[in-house]
This record gives structure tokens, C-alpha cells and sequence, in this order.
């Protein structure tokens, strides 16, 4: 058999390695020259898994037995297009897609189907029903992801800048614009089974204070104080999947939770991005990179019983200074001291790295895993300690004032 992946991030790796388990046959395409996936496919073609007919024409070209794509919202809907015009496999229909990938339908759903969310309207420019919301605002594209384009505003001229760049990560131009919740964010991955929704892990996302940006540097599990709203989570998830249909397929739901009550913010008929995929086979033993291999090739995976690792879990995300990235120090020798139990690369050496804009623009990961608080902070202390990132010029650009404390007391 032989498969076309969407997409060459991180996770991709973990999906190309399943697919090879198979003994099938990989082929990868991605919008960047050299991402850190290439090496492990069988075939690399440079085209941008957003532009659907050129990821068809390489699909009939390859003559590929289906595509498939992980952890990722567009090209999810580029795979459900393209197969559905070959009349090739996928576990989700093109429609569903397109409904599950754009955040003003999802909104639209939403309020109709009584799910909490926050006061919002869609815009392609500044309009004077923007009036109708009150400060502060956070301005989204309506179908982008890894926060790009995603501020947090205060003012009117914020506000019109704000909706000008998030109009231009937009494949259709638009933009959504909500009231600000404060509270603290909890990413949900359920596993939908014959459309009963399995919560697989509930996490924290913790977010740089960089200039009303939404850049998540760290994840924990299990998220903090989350036990008070747990059924109220788990009631809200089935009713996303019921009012979506959705049978069987990964989700990510992220919330925020203000006292005892939670709002929806999005989801994806997905499992979260970066290494979440590590996080929830830790927490729950659940391989959602599997299911959705499985899914694809007409199985039905079974959630079974839940078994977590750890009881502490914390996935920990690595920025840099602008400059020309080499090589990885001290993460190896971690690794093997036991301190961490897993770190992974997002970038390729010699790739340019910016400014933090956004969540994609990571270097790097690793994972601390513990059963007791104290640990934990005993480990994220010593990694952030030893760790470095250096640059063509042998000088470490890592922002290490971003790999702040683990908790804030113990």
C-alpha cells in the first residue's frame, strides 16, 4: 500500500513510523523544503498541503491508496477533499471538515446547540458592531491554526490592526473577534467511539505574556483544579460530537474555566499539536496515532481502559532569539540521567529562526514526568539549567526567560 501524509511536523514522524510499521509505503508532502519529517518518509514532495489540487495531482500521480494527516486542522480538510474527489478513504466527509476547521460555523453551532462560549462576531474588515463588545477582545482567523495571527486587544486601533493581520492567515479572509474571558485554559483530547465521546486527557496550557499573543510554552497534565468541572467538561464534549455528528474520530476541545463554570473556545476533529500526542498515550495509554491509522483502513479502534504513566506530566516548549539554528545541547545527557523522558526537534538545522510570534515558531520539546510535584520541579529546574540552543556562530540563542517556573508554589 501507499500513503500520502499532509504535513511534515513533529507528529508526522510518529504517524509516517506507524505507517512503516504497516509496511506501507510513505509519501509526504509539506510546504517547507526541508522539514524534520522528510528523513523518515520513502518519497518528499515540496507543495503546501493548503493548495488542494496540487496535493491531488501528487495523489494521482503517486497513485497513493489514501491520504492521511495528524494533529494538524487544514490539512486535515485538504486530506477529506482530496479523497473525497478520488473516492479514496477517510474518516471524516469533506463537509464535516470544512464545518470542524472553520471557527464561524463552529460558533454558529455553538449558540444554536446552547454550548457556552463567549460573545463573538465574524468580520472581514472593522465594522461599528464591534461597538456591540466590550474590552478586552481576542481577534482570531476563522481557520488557522498553531495561533497565528491570534491577539489580544484593548483599544480600537489594536483592534483594526488586529483584524487587518488575522484577515491575512485566513484562507477565506475573515476573522472572528470575542469577548476576553480570564480564567485559565484547559485543552481537552476525547477520542469519539461510535459516537459516545471518551475523555482521554484533560491539560493546562500555560501561554507567553509577550504582547497580547496566545504562544503556549508549556502543557500540563493533569490541568490543575479541573475535578470540580469534569462533568461538566464531559457532558459538553458528547454534546460537541452529537451536534457535529461525528462518530468516530480524535477531538481536541480547548476551554477556559473561570470558577466553577467553562466556556468553549474552539475545536478540531484532531488531536492537539506539538507532542500532545505523547501526552495523552502517557496519561491514558491510548495511541491516537494509531486510531487514526486504523480509522482510515476501515478499523474501528476501542478507547478500552484508561492507564496513566505518571501522575504528573508536563510537556515544556523551547523559543529562540532570531539567528541561524545549529545544534541541541545538554538534552541528550538529560534524557539518559532519567530527567527527562523525551525531547523532540521541530525545526531542521540551519533553519532561520524570527521573533516568538506564534506557536509554530518552537524550536524544540521535551517531557518531564513525575509523581510527585516536588519532583517535577526538581526536573524542569535541572533541565532548565543545562539546557542549550546554539547558532551557526556557536552562541546560544534559547530565550531562556521563557522556560519559567513549573508551578508557582509548591
Amino acid at each position: 500500500m501507499k500513503a500520502l501524509v499532509l504535513a511534515g511536523g513533529f507528529p508526522q514522524i510518529a504517524l509516517i513510523n506507524e505507517l512503516k510499521k504497516r509496511d506501507i509505503f510513505v509519501v509526504l508532502a509539506d510546504y517547507y523544503e526541508e522539514p524534520v519529517a522528510m528523513r523518515y518518509a520513502d518519497k518528499f514532495y515540496c507543495v503546501s498541503t493548503l493548495d488542494v489540487d496540487a496535493i491531488e495531482e501528487v495523489a494521482r500521480h503517486e497513485q497513493v491508496d489514501f491520504l492521511i494527516t495528524v494533529c494538524t486542522d487544514q490539512a486535515l480538510l485538504t486530506v477529506a477533499l482530496v479523497s473525497e474527489r478520488l473516492g479514496l478513504p477517510c474518516y471524516i466527509d469533506s463537509q464535516t471538515a470544512l464545518n470542524v476547521t472553520n471557527k464561524g460555523y463552529m460558533k454558529k453551532v455553538f449558540v444554536e446547540h446552547g454550548i457556552p462560549t463567549a460573545k463573538h462576531m465574524i468580520l472581514h474588515d472593522y465594522d461599528n458592531r464591534c461597538l456591540d463588545l466590550d474590552y478586552p477582545l481576542v481577534v482570531k482567523p476563522v481557520d488557522c491554526n498553531s495561533s497565528k495571527g491570534v491577539r489580544k486587544v484593548t483599544t480600537d486601533d489594536e483592534l483594526k490592526e488586529a483584524i487587518a493581520d488575522a484577515t491575512t492567515f485566513s484562507r477565506t479572509e475573515t476573522a472572528i473577534i470575542e469577548e476576553y474571558i480570564e480564567g485559565t485554559e484547559l485543552s481537552v483530547d476525547v477520542y469519539v467511539e461510535k459516537g459516545v465521546a471518551y475523555v482521554l486527557c484533560i491539560s493546562s496550557s500555560d501561554k507567553v505574556a509577550d504582547r497580547g499573543k496566545f504562544v503556549i510554552f508549556r502543557g500540563n497534565y493533569p490541568a490543575e483544579g479541573f475535578e470540580g468541572v469534569r462533568g461538566e467538561i464531559e457532558m459538553i464534549v458528547q454534546q460537541i460530537a452529537s451536534s457535529f455528528e461525528l462518530e468516530d474520530t480524535p477531538m481536541l476541545v480547548q476551554f477556559i474555566r473561570r470558577d466553577d463554570k467553562v466556556f468553549v473556545l474552539e475545536f478540531s476533529a484532531r488531536t492537539g499539536g506539538g507532542a500532545k500526542h505523547l501526552m495523552i498515550k502517557k496519561a491514558s495509554g491510548f495511541d491516537v496515532i494509531s486510531a487514526v491509522v486504523d480509522l482510515t483502513l476501515g478499523a474501528k479502534p476501542h478507547v478500552g481502559e484508561m492507564r496513566e504513566e505518571s501522575k504528573y506530566i508536563s510537556n515544556e516548549f523551547v523559543y529562540c532569539r532570531p539567528g541561524t539554528f545549529d545544534h541541541l545541547e545538554g538534552f541528550e545527557d538529560l534524557k539518559a540521567d532519567g530527567v527527562i523522558s523525551a525531547y523532540y526537534l521541530f525545526k531542521c538545522k540551519g533553519v532561520e529562526l524570527g521573533k516568538v510570534a506564534s506557536s509554530g515558531d518552537r524550536i524544540c520539546g521535551f517531557t518531564i514526568q513525575g509523581d510527585t510535584r516536588e519532583e517535577m520541579i526538581r526536573k524542569h529546574n535541572e533541565v532548565a539549567s543545562r539546557i542549550k540552543v546554539i547558532d551557526v556562530n556557536g552562541k546560544d540563542i534559547m530565550r531562556h526567560d521563557l522556560l519559567t517556573d513549573l508551578y508557582s508554589e509548591c
